[in-house]
C-alpha cells in the first residue's frame, strides 16, 4: 500500500503558554488535538470541531483563533496561550474572578473560550461598552448562561478602573 502524506508523522515545535514543547504528528493534526493529546492542556475543550462554538478558543500571538481549525505545524512560529496560561489555578485572573462572581459560570464546559476571548478584548480594548463585549462574544456559544452575567462582569471589571489607563490585571 503507497504510503499517503497523512501517514507522515513530522516534528513541530510549539511554543504554548512561555514553554517550549516538541511533539511529532501527521500533517493537518489540529492545534486543539495537539494541546489535548499531546500536551495534556485539556482547559481548552472540543465542541463542534467546525469552528462554530468557541469552546476551543486560545490566543495564537494575542489574538482568539478557534484551535480545532487551526493546523498545529501552523503555529510553530506563534505564541499559544490557553487558558491554563491565563493565570494560576490557585491565582485566577480578574476577569476570571469577575466571571464567576456576576454567576456568569454554569456548566463551565465554554468558559475556557469566553474567557480567552474576552482577554484579547481586553488587551485591545481597556474599556469596551456592551455592544463591543457582545460582538466579542458573538463566536463562543453558551447554553446555560444567557451571557448576561458575562456581558455584567465585564462591564463591573472595566468600570472599576474608571477612566485610568491602567491595564486590568487579567
Amino acid at each position: 500500500m503507497p504510503t499517503t502524506h497523512l501517514d507522515q508523522i513530522t516534528p513541530v515545535t510549539i511554543s504554548v503558554n512561555r514553554r517550549s514543547h516538541h511533539v511529532a504528528v501527521p500533517p493537518g493534526t489540529s492545534l486543539l488535538d495537539v494541546l489535548r493529546d499531546e500536551l495534556h492542556l485539556t482547559g481548552t475543550k472540543e465542541g463542534c470541531a467546525e469552528g462554530e462554538c468557541g469552546a476551543c478558543t486560545v490566543l495564537i500571538d494575542g489574538r482568539p483563533i478557534d484551535a480545532c481549525l487551526m493546523a498545529a505545524h501552523a503555529a510553530a512560529s506563534h505564541e499559544v496561550t490557553t487558558i491554563e496560561g491565563v493565570s494560576a489555578p490557585v491565582e485566577p485572573s480578574a476577569l476570571q474572578t469577575a466571571i464567576v462572581e456576576a454567576g456568569g459560570v454554569q456548566c463551565g464546559f465554554c468558559t475556557p473560550g469566553i474567557v480567552m476571548t474576552l482577554t484579547a478584548l481586553l488587551d485591545v480594548e481597556a474599556n469596551p461598552d456592551e455592544a463591543t463585549v457582545r460582538r466579542a462574544l458573538a463566536g463562543n456559544i453558551c447554553r446555560c448562561t444567557g451571557y448576561a452575567q458575562i456581558v455584567e462582569a465585564v462591564l463591573g471589571l472595566v468600570d472599576t478602573t474608571g477612566d485610568d489607563e491602567e491595564e486590568v490585571n487579567r
